[in-house]
């Protein structure tokens, strides 16, 4: 069957608004379902079977503290999250889980502390629990130790051909590190 063919066949579906037949249309985001008497009617409706396909469960008996309605376990572009089951009213939202915490103490603002995090397209980097005050971070798994060049006080392992190599976590020294546990 051609797309032609398949976008010409009817529904037999009416339109509720005007009562006219509805057909398949295609539009910018895929397929969908539009009034027949277009110009005179703006009546479409998705094809998706269920109207909010990013709730994956809702979580019964653990209330929303905005709104008191049930949460509910989401996906959105940047992975699983809980949200309020009466999203567009309600925008409450918050992590699954916390981030993995390195017990390293952020070099640049000393305060913080460096915590495992993952960008929207998967990389894995370690930043600073003090986020917008502080925006340190490294792309790989810091070590405590200390830089014999430029004496910062943060080292990070990189995986090579030649084995794993230890450099300094200063972005402008980035000097190569010998590095044993002991020290």
């Amino acid at each position: 069957m051609s797309r032609a063919e398949l976008f010409s066949i009817s529904q037999q579906e009416l339109c509720p608004q005007c009562g006219a037949e509805l057909v398949i249309r295609s539009g910018q985001h895929g397929p969908f379902l539009g009034c027949s008497a277009y110009p005179q009617c703006n009546y479409l409706r998705s094809l998706n079977p269920s109207s909010d396909g990013h709730i994956i469960k809702v979580l019964e008996g653990h209330e929303c503290p905005k709104c008191g309605a049930d949460k509910a376990l989401r996906k959105g572009r940047y992975g699983m999250f809980i949200g309020c089951t009466d999203y567009p009213q309600c925008d409450y939202s918050e992590a699954i889980a916390q981030t993995d915490s390195t017990d390293i103490t952020c070099p640049e603002c000393r305060s913080g502390i460096l915590a495992k995090k993952q960008s929207r397209f998967g990389k894995t980097f370690y930043a600073c629990s003090n986020y917008p005050k502080c925006r340190y971070a490294l792309n790989y798994p810091p070590i405590e130790g200390t830089c014999p060049q430029c004496g910062f006080n943060l080292l990070y392992h990189k995986k090579s051909v030649k084995g794993l190599k230890t450099f300094c976590a200063n972005k402008s020294c980035g000097v190569e590190v010998s590095f044993s546990p002991e020290e």
